[in-house]
Formats: structure tokens, sequence, C-alpha cells
């Protein structure tokens, strides 16, 4: 096993995206050496431009530092046990999970669902119709805390007696969009919240692409309820995709344009789905 302080280390450096993180991390256990310099990360990821940020914040992550700074947070790495199989096999898994409420919910089946954030009736409906036939073939309910479709999938888990896994774009300290705080404060007792980021890690616009990667990847399957044509719902089924995960889009009013986007899945190659039958038929081990 490596040094899980190096890769905490990679996991806090501010300023390296999650491709450097790993470029880091494959060369340090080739070299078996988790010592690397700044100066060293600079020719072993072809930086041809000074990163100050990267910089400062890989010569403050001492030992010492890092034991601070993860001090009273709860985590996994990718070495342990508790990560989940599926997520490693993504093109960059996160190199660590921080989470509050159940972690042993990571070892289950999964299967994700997004959509709008200002879901109709009919998105709700189909919300409701759906998630407790899913979650009575023993799967666990995968979505990402926002308001609409994501947090109604989460209420609807629990409401039929299941389980529900939130990935936030946050840290897991960080309730974000705050009208899900009454949801999000039973989460964090009674289901899993987790997130790729340490505490106190505020929203930025591209958390979120790097959010829906996760949700992904942690999924069986995936199910797009109400998305419209620019939706950030198809950036998640485009991931499904290429991860090589079952994709289903629920159809909707052709003149609405609230489903726009799950007509064009549908033209695209994934499932058109209006029984909860025709998702489970679908998914293995079911």
């Amino acid at each position: 096993m490596f040094q899980e302080t190096f890769l905490m280390k990679l996991v806090l450096c501010r300023g390296m995206g999650i491709e450097k993180k790993w470029a880091l991390l494959k060369y340090a256990r080739s070299q078996k050496r988790d010592d690397l310099a700044y100066s060293e990360i600079t020719k072993i990821l072809g930086y041809t431009r000074f990163s100050e940020t990267v910089r400062d914040s890989w010569q403050s992550l001492t030992k010492e530092k890092i034991a601070e700074i993860l001090l009273g947070q709860k985590f996994i790495t990718i070495t342990s046990p508790l990560y989940p199989d599926y997520l490693k096999e993504i093109a960059y898994p996160p190199l660590a999970l921080f989470y509050e409420g159940r972690k042993e919910l990571l070892q289950k089946k999964m299967i994700a669902f997004v959509g709008a954030r200002e879901a109709t009736n009919y998105g709700r409906r189909v919300i409701q119709d759906f998630v407790p036939a899913v979650v009575g073939a023993n799967f666990v309910i995968v979505s990402g805390l926002a308001k609409g479709i994501d947090s109604c999938a989460h209420q609807a888990a629990m409401a039929s007696g299941g389980f529900t896994v939130a990935v936030l774009g946050t840290g897991v300290d960080i309730c974000y969009p705050a009208q899900s705080r009454e949801l999000y404060e039973v989460m964090k007792k009674e289901q899993l919240i987790i997130s790729e980021y340490p505490r106190e890690t505020t929203p930025q616009k591209y958390h979120f692409p790097m959010r829906n990667r996760i949700i992904a990847g942690l999924s069986l399957g995936l199910c797009v309820v109400e998305a419209k044509a620019r939706s950030g719902s198809l950036i998640t089924a485009q991931q499904a995709l290429e991860d090589g995960r079952e994709v289903f889009a629920v159809p909707g009013d052709v003149l609405s344009g609230y489903s726009s986007g799950c007509h064009s899945l549908i033209q695209d190659g994934a499932k058109c789905v209006y029984t909860q039958q025709d998702i489970l038929d679908e998914l293995p081990d079911f």
C-alpha cells in the first residue's frame, strides 16, 4: 500500500487537477518514492509556466500540516477496501472520498437518478413511481442533492425505506444549495454524503462536472428525468456512457422543452423507459 500521507498531500494540494494528481501518483509509485519536490513536479508534469499556487500549497503540506487539516474529517482513500470497485473503473477516480453518514453504503449496488432543478409535477411523479421499485430491488439511490429531481430522488428513497447517497461539489460540511438544508441534515445522520473535496471547500462552477463523474462512476445505471437540451444532467449521462454504464431516459412532453435533453439521449441510444421494470430488466443481478 502506498503511503496514505502522500495520497492525502495530492488530495489537498490546491491548483492541481485530478489528471495531474494521478500522473504524480503513478510516477511516485513507479519510483517507490513519496518525497517529490516542487522542482521535480514541474518536470514530471511538463509545466510550461510557473504555478505559484501549486508550489506554495505543495511546500506547505508537511506531514504535520496534513494531519492538522484532516483532524476530525472522515475519509477513505482509494487504497481502502471500502472504496467502491465501480468507481475505480472510471478514467480518473477520486484519490479520496470524504464522508458523513453510513460509509458501508459504498459497498452496495447503486442506481443514479438525475434531472432538472426546476422539476415539474410530472418529473416528481415519475421519481415517486420509479424509485420505490428500484429500492425494492435492493439498489441504493445516488444523486447530487440539488433541488428538483435530485432532492426528490433522495426523499423518495428514504420514504420507501431504502438508502441513498448524495455526492457534493463542496466539502461535506457545506450544504449547497441552501434550499436542501433539511434534507442535507437528515442524510448526514441517516444516509451518506460524500465528496472528493475536504471541509471548507466552497462551491465552484468547475466542481460540479467533476461531481457528476462520481455520480456516474458509482452507479450500475443512470436514469435521466426531465432534462433540457443544455442540462448538466446530460454531462452526467455522457460520463456514464463513457464508463460503460446503462443510461436510461424518461420521455416527456415534446412541446414543453422540459425533456428535450432526454429525447436527445434516446435518439443517441439511451434506453427509453416508461415503467420501473424497463430499468430493472437491463441491470445485472436483478
